[in-house]
């Protein structure tokens, strides 16, 4: 472009940028001087200073899209997106808050910083390239222990790993491998996540049921196990089963089930076996475990006192 006339066709600079955003020395290269390009980001012009060398072609706060593109462009081309915003262009929910953080994977060669929202991890371990968006993300093992690691709340990494297993992104076993070989910094609490799936809890939603029972003062239940009936008939696997009056109780994630095939006329079927058998079973969505553990904690005792009232049905846990 010929120097000057890039005041004459503004479109070519959007054209040239990464929505709005742009490197100071690609303008340069369009003829616009770095002297004009910092007095436009001046507190009354027309565009925004992001980041070192990195301005946006508006005057106003950036979008989160905008923000991203501005980090990548600070990043350079060898640098990945991990962590929370990676997570959440997987498209999964239970990612923790870290506000305007934008965590970028870069070789260990480099010599860049952390600068304002943007955290550079310099690694040796650059993990598998993912591209979702036109972005280049750390695969999603990585991108979730990169978050993990982050985070101080047990509550918050217990759901996000959970969400990752169920949701069949990612494996227990693949979680455990990617944090015994990579950093240890923050692994305290995946680990210990990832500890308690390993002790045979099917869910992190069950885990959260367990902490609920224990303040509920009633029996102990049996955990995860098939039920018979007097026939011999499968009846159900319920999520905790209080056999001294016979009531089950399932964690079910109605928005979980509803993403597979057939999963939620496969909890209806398993509601119809519940109820020929005489069972009765009281059902939790996994967010009032945490939202709600008192009134969750009353409707289980009261759950209990309702089976207790009845004759216990003939039904037996497999053996």
């Amino acid at each position: 472009m010929k120097k000057g006339s890039w005041g004459d066709t503004p479109e070519l600079l959007m054209a040239n940028s990464d929505h709005g955003v742009i490197r100071v020395a690609r303008l340069q290269e369009m003829g616009v001087s770095s002297t004009t390009a910092y007095r436009r980001c001046g507190p009354r012009g027309p565009w925004t200073r992001l980041l070192p060398g990195i301005v946006l072609l508006f005057n106003a706060p950036p979008s989160r899209e905008q923000q991203v593109a501005a980090a990548m462009l600070y990043g350079g081309e060898s640098a990945l997106l991990t962590g929370a915003e990676a997570c959440r262009m997987y498209g999964l929910r239970n990612v923790p808050d870290t506000g305007d953080e934008i965590h970028l994977l870069v070789p260990h060669e480099r010599k860049l910083h952390n600068y304002d929202y943007v955290v550079v991890e310099r690694t040796q371990r650059l993990p598998r390239i993912v591209n979702r968006g036109g972005r280049p993300l750390a695969e999603v093992t990585r991108a979730t222990l990169d978050v993990c690691r982050r985070q101080t709340d047990v509550r918050l990494v217990r759901a996000l790993v959970s969400e990752v297993v169920q949701r069949r992104y990612s494996s227990f076993e693949r979680l455990s491998h990617e944090l015994a070989h990579g950093s240890q910094r923050g692994s305290a609490v995946p680990r210990l996540v990832l500890s308690e799936l390993a002790s045979g809890q099917e869910s992190v939603a069950e885990i959260d049921a367990r902490r609920v029972w224990e303040r509920s003062g009633l029996p102990e239940p049996v955990w995860n196990k098939k039920l018979h009936d007097a026939e011999g008939r499968f009846v159900a696997k319920p999520d905790a089963w209080f056999d001294d009056v016979g009531l089950a109780w399932e964690v079910d994630s109605l928005s979980f089930h509803l993403q597979v095939v057939d999963g939620f006329d496969r909890t209806l079927a398993r509601n119809g076996r519940y109820a020929a058998a005489g069972v009765l079973v009281l059902q939790t969505l996994p967010s009032r475990l945490r939202t709600e553990p008192d009134k969750v904690v009353a409707e289980l005792r009261a759950a209990h006192a309702a089976a207790a009232a009845r004759t216990r049905p003939n039904v037996r846990i497999a053996s």
